[in-house]
């Protein structure tokens, strides 16, 4: 069996590729050009340069592929539509469209703030509607699992849709990145931060991933991963802050943040 990752040398694909080598997969890396993908080349992958919004570089990507897990993509939760939409949306397409035709088994990472990141999820599952939220991330990703099961119900993949939750690890934006934040600006508590952080570790995910891209009952579902973990937003966080000898800001309601939160 031959998989490739896309966004491999990234924090879920360097995770995501050892896995899948150590369940038999030969691997093939889709990384950035410019990318350093050295890590990638050490593991035995072959490692492959493109531009997911670029659809010449792409060409001959998915030969020989009987699995694509496409994690690619613009994260960030602020920026101009259009960013998220190339990347995001086109780049999906892109990336469907090579591999149409071949009977691959189409992967593709969306979020869980793909259901709407403008209202708190506790109690939403992989059945209920997705909601259109005006926040580009968000409906990017609502975007692309649409064009994602466009495809399967045509018959040119067989497709697989998971939505992570707030992914942690080391090099985990919602570690780094927030104990980066708590040194030099300001990270407030949203609503108290007495609702669920809502964590998944990095090991899970990519058992997730891995159990649910692979598995035949796996084909047309969409998969939601988290941990069971009891944590909120503010025992989190005040841990974080911690480690730099800091304490989160004041609390904001979060419907300052987003507006149309109903």
């Amino acid at each position: 069996m031959k998989a490739l990752v896309t966004g491999a040398p990234g924090f879920i694909g360097s995770r995501l590729v050892p896995a899948l080598i150590d369940r038999g997969f030969k691997v093939r890396g889709l990384a950035f050009p410019g990318e350093d993908a050295e890590g990638l080349t050490a593991l035995g992958v072959e490692v492959r340069f493109g531009d997911i919004t670029e659809p010449d570089s792409l060409e001959g990507l998915c030969e020989d592929i009987d699995t694509v897990f496409h994690l690619a993509g613009r994260i960030d939760f602020w920026g101009a539509r259009r960013l998220f939409f190339d990347s995001i949306v086109e780049g999906t397409r892109n990336m469907l469209d090579e591999a149409s035709g071949r009977g691959i088994r189409f992967v593709y990472a969306s979020s869980v703030c793909a259901i709407g990141s403008n209202r708190h999820l506790k109690g939403y599952t992989e059945a209920d509607p997705v909601h259109k939220t005006g926040i580009p991330y968000a409906d990017a990703k609502r975007e692309a699992e649409k064009l994602v099961w466009s495809y399967h119900e045509k018959g040119t993949v067989k497709g697989t849709v998971f939505r992570p939750a707030n992914v942690v690890g080391p090099g985990s934006v919602w570690v780094k990145g927030l104990v980066e934040n708590f040194s030099s600006g300001f990270v407030p508590l949203f609503d108290g931060g007495r609702y669920s952080a809502s964590l998944v570790y990095i090991d899970n995910l990519t058992d997730g991933i891995v159990r649910a891209g692979t598995s035949k009952v796996g084909i047309g579902r969409t998969y939601h991963f988290r941990d069971d973990w009891d944590v909120t937003w503010k025992r989190y966080l005040t841990d974080l802050a911690a480690i730099v000898g800091k304490k989160p800001s004041r609390s904001l309601p979060f419907r300052l943040v987003w507006p149309s939160l109903s």
